[in-house]
């Protein structure tokens, strides 16, 4: 059986679809942290399990049975490494034969305030003795397509990346990954720099989305601060505004670029265009 923790979230939705059209519905479990948001997936045959980071406990049990594990990682920040070592040390207690898990792009070399927990889940989980498939995860499309709203709303789309390049790929693509990994036998203990085909810096974001909208749309660069700043005026927590305005510093640092094209040589299909990424958004 196969488990994926966090089944319900953005990511997790994805590669339960995905999983489920090349495994049979009986061979998987939903992990979730509210069993009630995850009925359809019961309708459709997938066994749905109790399970919080928070609780060791819950998570074993959750993982009865289990040989391999997608350790989807918690979107707690600040929490993760703690509840990361207790979904590793549950996947342990329960004789889990293979535990896969969503890091972050070159997370031993990232200038990202993202990196040091998920830098401790690698080495917890190397620790462990657990075999491991590291999956690297770069940026998702959708963290910046989401602001085209707000974009279009106010004549620019504003952030503090410079001219850094941004090799992003759609949630759809990294969930791919995830399959495979946890549906082919790939060699244990490997971990995968995952990131999209396409580069583009916000300056050539903007245009895309000008293009698509018929509508003059231009990047605005601002120092860090200054954006940190903006976000915070437009209702987002201070510390949530700072984290968004920092992790666009380290894209002006290269933190969201890779050209090796890992990504698109493990799933077999070239990762989802920026532009369809963008036509989505303004469907949406």
């Amino acid at each position: 059986m196969i488990a994926i923790t966090a089944a319900t979230g953005q990511l997790g939705r994805h590669v339960t679809e995905q999983l489920l059209a090349q495994v049979p519905a009986a061979q998987v479990v939903a992990v979730v942290r509210n069993p009630a948001k995850a009925t359809d997936l019961s309708a459709q045959g997938v066994t749905v399990r109790a399970g919080d980071y928070n609780d060791k406990a819950s998570l074993v049990a959750a993982f009865q049975g289990v040989q391999k594990v997608l350790l989807i990682s918690s979107n707690e920040i600040g929490q993760r490494a703690r509840q990361h070592q207790n979904a590793i040390d549950a996947a342990k207690e329960a004789g889990v034969s293979l535990l896969v898990y969503t890091s972050l792009l070159k997370a031993d070399t990232s200038p990202l305030s993202l990196a040091p927990e998920h830098l401790a889940t690698e080495q917890a989980l190397k620790a462990s003795g657990v075999p491991y498939v590291i999956l690297r995860n770069g940026w998702y499309s959708e963290n910046y397509a989401g602001s085209v709203p707000t974009a279009l709303a106010h004549g620019a789309f504003v952030g503090s990346a410079g001219e850094g390049r941004i090799a992003s790929a759609a949630r759809a693509d990294y969930a791919a990954a995830a399959v495979v990994a946890l549906t082919q036998d790939l060699t244990a203990n490997q971990t995968f720099e995952l990131a999209g085909d396409e580069a583009y810096t916000l300056t050539e974001l903007a245009a895309e989305i000008s293009r698509q909208s018929g509508k003059d749309v231009p990047y605005v660069n601002l120092p860090e601060a200054e954006y940190a700043a903006v976000l915070s005026q437009a209702g987002l927590p201070t510390d949530l505004a700072q984290a968004i305005a920092g992790w666009d510093a380290g894209a002006a640092q290269g933190a969201l670029f890779d050209d090796r094209q890992v990504l698109s040589q493990l799933i077999g299909r070239p990762t989802t265009p920026l532009s369809a990424t963008i036509s989505q958004a303004l469907q949406a």
